[in-house]
């Protein structure tokens, strides 16, 4: 199934971005704007948000079903069949459905991972010891960074949009994380070369860590088989990758809070954090 999914969402992509191309050019050259309008408004919100997400990398989250974009969409398709009715172009209604009915697919079906709660993951336990490599590719044991309170981040890599985003929100409070004694520990199966290269970028005082082999993500049951969309490969990421998930834990490593999201564009916030470390009385 999430071969399937990987496959689905590069090729959805590709295709909104042809016919909101295509449209744009019949639109012109047809003048027929409720036809052809319709079209666009199908596609062209998705793959302008999408874009946004890909190229500007600001957003942590996003609604989890886009309900502006259903309803744009849904007038699409009325307002092109409408058109069709008054003798506009004949492909234009199935191009409007076909386009509604893919971006329902990617709401509802590929942003949903179905997946289960980690029962390697319950709070009041102490968190698994597993074994992570660090910016200077020395071993780091997940036991070493139980001396304060941690939150664990475990992002997908730096090809995805939602998690930069989610780093840099948390990198904008380093300040106030610091002052409380909190420690935060990024963690990533992406190649290592890409690790590095994004704590220079931040250059803040968190621990960035690879999951080599993804091996810490299968031991914790977050581990995210052919999660990885198709042609990604090719940037040199694995296949193989993890499903977003943040888990904190007090001083000695007791797992205090478990955030395992079931919509890739649904993170929690910095706030989230730092209200469950100050509710256990965690800080030092």
């Amino acid at each position: 199934m999430n071969t399937l999914k990987s496959f689905y969402v590069t090729v959805y992509m590709v295709v909104a971005t042809s016919v909101t191309v295509v449209a744009v050019q019949m639109l012109l050259a047809t003048q027929d704007y409720l036809t052809w309008g319709g079209v666009l408004l199908v596609y062209a919100p998705f793959v302008v948000v999408i874009s946004w997400l890909m190229i500007f990398r600001n957003v942590p989250r996003t609604s989890a079903r886009f309900p502006v974009l259903i309803v744009m969409g849904l007038i699409g398709v009325i307002a092109s069949l409408r058109g069709y009715s008054l003798g506009g172009g004949g492909t234009a209604p199935v191009l409007a459905a076909l386009g509604f009915l893919g971006f329902l697919v990617y709401d509802y079906w590929y942003s949903s991972f179905r997946r289960g709660h980690s029962q390697a993951l319950e709070v009041g336990r102490p968190i698994p010891d597993v074994e992570l490599t660090g910016t200077r590719g020395n071993t780091v044991t997940s036991a070493s960074l139980t001396d304060k309170p941690t939150v664990w981040i475990f992002y997908r890599g730096n090809w995805c949009p939602l998690c930069m985003a989610q780093i840099r929100e948390i990198a904008d409070e380093y300040r106030q994380l610091e002052e409380l004694g909190v420690r935060v520990a990024l963690i990533s199966p992406q190649p290592h070369r890409f690790t590095k290269n994004l704590a220079k970028k931040f250059d803040v005082p968190f621990d960035f860590l690879t999951d080599t082999g993804n091996r810490a993500a299968e031991e914790l049951g977050i581990a995210h088989r052919n999660g990885l969309p198709v042609g990604m490969q090719a940037l040199g990421y694995a296949s193989d990758t993890v499903l977003p998930t943040v888990i904190i834990t007090a001083r000695g490593g007791e797992i205090l809070w478990v955030h395992e999201t079931d919509n890739y564009r649904i993170r929690p916030a910095p706030d989230t954090y730092l209200g469950v470390l100050r509710r256990q009385g965690s800080l030092a």
